[in-house]
């Protein structure tokens, strides 16, 4: 009982904190508009690029540019989910370095609601409005022999893969209570992890492959699901019941995010004067 108390307060205090800084961000419109837009156009770009790529080869290890798009929006919105809502635990490492996580620290909230809610990004909307369209676009364009079962996992793997990259967000931010300055460690995995995905599996060496699904278990936001809803090989050579589980690696993932994020909480040390 005490656990699911922590929870509910913890997301009441993150709704009011989201709430402050929504309500913020939207007394300044024109600048809102602006920034999102200059969002969606920068993550544009990414797609470009395999636009390009496709112009010169008609398949990228033996995926067409639907089933490509078809990867790039299950991860792009994902991640965008995941980013929109725990962003900003990117800054812990530099509220440890100047000390500001002492105020965190004093207040009556969970220290983990404050640093995901703290300077709420609405802007960041523009990366999920895109990953959206291009997820439009692939659904439009792409060949799938669409079954029951195969609907029914589409809103599971977004919603599970926005989980595993929130849990990487989290875990990032506690390896921060010991390295103090490691922001672009952690973006490696998280924006890097996203970027990786946009791709099939096929254009990767086995290794990060095997990496990327029994270590960090990136592969299941939308690798092994994925291929399984276009018909295509299961990476590694896996069972298809393996596509149905990244509702398991989540949480699985979220838990261990959380015992990390306590450890690392228990070692801080305050700057001191």
């Amino acid at each position: 009982m005490a656990d699911t108390s922590r929870v509910v307060d913890g997301l009441r205090a993150y709704r009011m904190i989201t709430a402050m800084w929504i309500r913020s961000t939207m007394a300044y419109r024109a600048s809102f508009f602006m920034t999102t837009l200059g969002n969606l156009t920068a993550t544009t770009f990414d797609f470009v690029a395999i636009l390009l790529m496709f112009s010169r080869v008609d398949e990228l290890g033996g995926y067409s540019l639907p089933q490509v798009a078809f990867l790039y929006g299950l991860s792009s919105t994902a991640f965008g989910l995941a980013d929109l809502a725990l962003g900003s635990m990117e800054n812990l490492g530099r509220r440890v370095r100047d000390g500001t996580l002492d105020t965190l620290l004093v207040r009556p909230a969970p220290v983990l609601a404050q640093m995901g809610a703290d300077q709420f990004g609405l802007r960041r909307l523009g990366r999920i409005t895109q990953g959206l369209a291009v997820l439009i676009y692939a659904l439009a364009t792409v060949d799938i022999d669409w079954t029951p079962l195969k609907l029914l996992l589409m809103p599971v793997i977004l919603v599970s893969g926005a989980g595993i990259f929130g849990a990487v967000f989290i875990a990032g931010a506690a390896f921060q209570f010991v390295a103090k300055d490691a922001s672009e460690v952690q973006n490696a995995f998280t924006y890097g992890g996203t970027t990786m995905l946009q791709y099939p599996p096929t254009v990767f060496a086995t290794e990060l492959v095997r990496g990327v699904t029994f270590v960090l278990p990136l592969a299941f936001v939308n690798w092994l699901p994925a291929t399984y809803v276009l018909g295509m090989p299961i990476p590694l050579g896996l069972p298809e019941w393996v596509a149905f589980l990244p509702p398991l690696v989540a949480v699985g993932c979220c838990a261990l995010a959380g015992m990390a994020w306590r450890a690392g909480l228990r070692s801080y040390q305050s700057t001191g004067n």
